[in-house]
Order: C-alpha cells, then sequence, then structure tokens
C-alpha cells in the first residue's frame, strides 16, 4: 500500500523519526491548541494533554503503522487502527479534522527536524499519514453507520434513575435514555463516552465501561473517583460526577463503541478468561451479566486483583453472577485481605496454580502495569497471544507487540 520510493525513504528515516516523536507531538499540540482552543472545548481531553499520556499514545501508533507498512507491504495495517476508530467515534470525530491534524503535524516536523525534512521526506511521511487517515476515516464511518448516526450527531441526553455507592471511591450511574426512544444497541464490554461541562465552562470527555448487561433499555455506568498522581490534578470528569450527578439529573452519551468485545452468538462455547485489577473488573461485570441473561453454559473463570475486599467495585454483584452461571468460577487476589472474603488469595495476582482452561479467549483489563504482568504470565503459560483481548482506559499507551 505504500509506495516503492516512500517505504525507501520511511525505512530510511523512521529511526530519526521515531526518536523524535514525542517533542513532535508535543509541539503539534501545543500549536494546534494555540490556534484551535475550541479543540480542547468538548473534543480532547486536558488531563490527558497535561499528563503527556495523548501524545505519547499518538506517537506511538504513527510508529507503529508505520513499521507495520514496512514489514508487510502488501497489506494496509487496519487492525491495528480498530482501538483508534472506537475511540474516535466515541467523541465524534469527522472527517474534516484529519486536514487540521495534518497540517499542525508536519508542521511540528519540519520545526523539530529542520532540514533533515526534506520534499521526498515530506512526501513519504505525507504517504504514511493519509494512509493512516484513510484507514481511520474509512473504519469510523462503518462505525457511524452501524450505530445508525451521522459524524458529528454523537451526542443523546440520558436520564439517572439511580445512583448507588459501591466504595468509597467509587459509585454506579444507571442511566435511561431522556427521550424516550430505544437505547441503541449495544455489546458486552463497548464503553460510551460522557461529556460534562466543567465548573469554568469548558465540555470534557471521559470513558466509561457499561457495567452492566447492555441487552436491555437501560445503561449503568461504575466511576472511580481519580485522585491525581503527587503534584498533578484530579481527574475532572470523575469527581464532577461523584461530587455532582444524582438520581434525576441528565447526562450527555455517546452511543456505545469498543472493540473489545464478547462474540454474539449465544451458542459460543469457547471458555471465557475474565482478568481484572481494580476498575478494570467494569467491563468483565457487564459481560457476565450478559452471559448470565442469555443462559450461556460456556465455561467461564473470573479472576481478579484488589487491594482488599471493601475497594473491589463491584464484588458482591460479581459473586452472585459468577454463582448463577453453571460453569463458572472466581479467584480472587487482595493485598489486603477480609474476613468478607476468606477464600481468597493473599498479594498480587499469581497464575501459578490456577488451571487455565484449553481454548479459551482472555480478555484483560486493569492498570497497565498489572495487564504487562499478567499477560507475560498468560503467555508464559501457554496460552497463545492473539487470545488475549486487552481493554485500555483512556490513550492506549501499551502496545504490547505483534498478536501471534
Amino acid at each position: 500500500m505504500l509506495s516503492t520510493e516512500s517505504a525507501d525513504v520511511v525505512r530510511a528515516t523512521l529511526p530519526v523519526v521515531a526518536e523524535s516523536l514525542d517533542e513532535i507531538t508535543s509541539h503539534f499540540y501545543g500549536a494546534m491548541f494555540r490556534d484551535r482552543p475550541e479543540l480542547l472545548d468538548g473534543m480532547f481531553n486536558r488531563g490527558n494533554q497535561a499528563n503527556g499520556a495523548q501524545r505519547r499514545a499518538l506517537a506511538g501508533s504513527i510508529a507503529v503503522f508505520a513499521t507495520a507498512l514496512l514489514e508487510e507491504p502488501d497489506v494496509r495495517p487496519d487492525a491495528l487502527l480498530s482501538r483508534i476508530a472506537h475511540k474516535h467515534a466515541a467523541v465524534g470525530v469527522a472527517d474534516d479534522q484529519y486536514t487540521i491534524v495534518h497540517k499542525y503535524l508536519f508542521g511540528a516536523m519540519a520545526e523539530v527536524l529542520g532540514d533533515a525534512v526534506t520534499p521526498e521526506v515530506a512526501a513519504a511521511w505525507d504517504e504514511v499519514y493519509w494512509l493512516m487517515a484513510g484507514a481511520l476515516i474509512g473504519q469510523e464511518a462503518r462505525l457511524y453507520q452501524n450505530a445508525g448516526m451521522l459524524p458529528g450527531r454523537t451526542w443523546r441526553q440520558w436520564t439517572v434513575v439511580e445512583r448507588r455507592d459501591e466504595t468509597p471511591d467509587v459509585v454506579s450511574f444507571v442511566l435511561r435514555p431522556a427521550d424516550d426512544e430505544p437505547a441503541p444497541r449495544a455489546r458486552a464490554g463497548q464503553y460510551v463516552s460522557i461529556r460534562v461541562r466543567m465548573p469554568d465552562g469548558v465540555l470534557q470527555l471521559r470513558q466509561y465501561s457499561l457495567s452492566s448487561d447492555p441487552g436491555g433499555e437501560l445503561r449503568r455506568i461504575t466511576v472511580k473517583r481519580v485522585a491525581g498522581p503527587a503534584g498533578g490534578p484530579d481527574g475532572e470528569v470523575s469527581n464532577l460526577l461523584h461530587d455532582g450527578v444524582r438520581t434525576g439529573d441528565e447526562l450527555t452519551l455517546s452511543a456505545p463503541f469498543g472493540d473489545v468485545v464478547l462474540d454474539d452468538p449465544a451458542d459460543a462455547t469457547a471458555p471465557l478468561v475474565l482478568v481484572s485489577a481494580g476498575i478494570g473488573c467494569t467491563p468483565m461485570t457487564g459481560m457476565l451479566a450478559h452471559l448470565t441473561a442469555i443462559g450461556s453454559s460456556r465455561r467461564v473463570l473470573v479472576l481478579h486483583a484488589d487491594r482488599s475486599p471493601a475497594e473491589h467495585a463491584l464484588r458482591t454483584e460479581t459473586r452472585g453472577l459468577v454463582e448463577q452461571l453453571p460453569a463458572a468460577r472466581a479467584v480472587f487476589w487482595y493485598e489486603h485481605p477480609g474476613p468478607e472474603e476468606p477464600a481468597a488469595r493473599v498479594g498480587l495476582m499469581d497464575l501459578d496454580g490456577v488451571e487455565l482452561p484449553d481454548g479459551a479467549t482472555v480478555f484483560l483489563c486493569g492498570p497497565l502495569p498489572f495487564m504487562r504482568a499478567v499477560r507475560g504470565q498468560l503467555l508464559r503459560a501457554g496460552v497463545p497471544a492473539r487470545r488475549v483481548r486487552y481493554e485500555v482506559f483512556g490513550p492506549d499507551l501499551w502496545l504490547p507487540g505483534p498478536i501471534a
């Protein structure tokens, strides 16, 4: 898909471009938001801008895409972009915004690399960019179509019909469409974007997994209050939801998106392993609820790690769902065990001695260090990498390597 001439130039310049991508993307976002500050109002999450997560995710995606074009020159690596396309659709990215990004990204590249960006180098990387953008635009168009929505018309009002405190720092909101129209189709494992107006008047977005069975007219999200790292800001959206949203209020939601989902057929039989830590339990609980709702007889192994039973959000519900499934069992790990879970294991998740079902599909969600560690354990236990599917809350900074 990449011309021979451009491939030669990209191969020769990829090391220096990749080495400079963090600086390039820093200049890119700085210039773009200086000239187009409206993009921080309802499109980009300024928390991810402040901590550099979005910048690092963009740099990583460009480098991985360019590398894939060179390694498999006859195949456009669309599969690498599925996660990005779903994130874009969940915030309402439109085609014309790729032109804006192109302008500032290539301006930043010229600024950082200087005379190294010859016309030939610029043309080759321009080809990479538009291959990537074209693939994303095509995927996003299909996602919008499948969701029954038009680009730019992403948002819908929902009413909070129940608020429930799960733990001291986790709260669930049960939602119903405010317009009384049918809820959009959703799949177990997907997420929605929440758009809220901050005290300074700026709209901010955050994605939250659907934590209940998505098959009915109600939806549920479960939100952990995010405390900033030492000296850093707290999570704007999560704290506003915790402190300001009550039963009867309305929230603005996107349609459901996300490609880390259960296979649809009710007669699917492959075993499942649902692995999570902390608030990463939310998509797993949604999957368990869906399996229970359809009366699944699949073999399901639920593995969860947390600080303590009291801090394990949706713990009682998870236990109840597991008990309703005829071939399911759960194993929990706690750094600080308590009497609520006398059979739980102590410490961090360790899969030694855990019997993993043959041929299972593994779903993985939690903090990045946790997912890296557990993925390594799964691979060493003989689980093929292609069977490990992971969800990242926020920009994808993992890039776990080739799917083998």
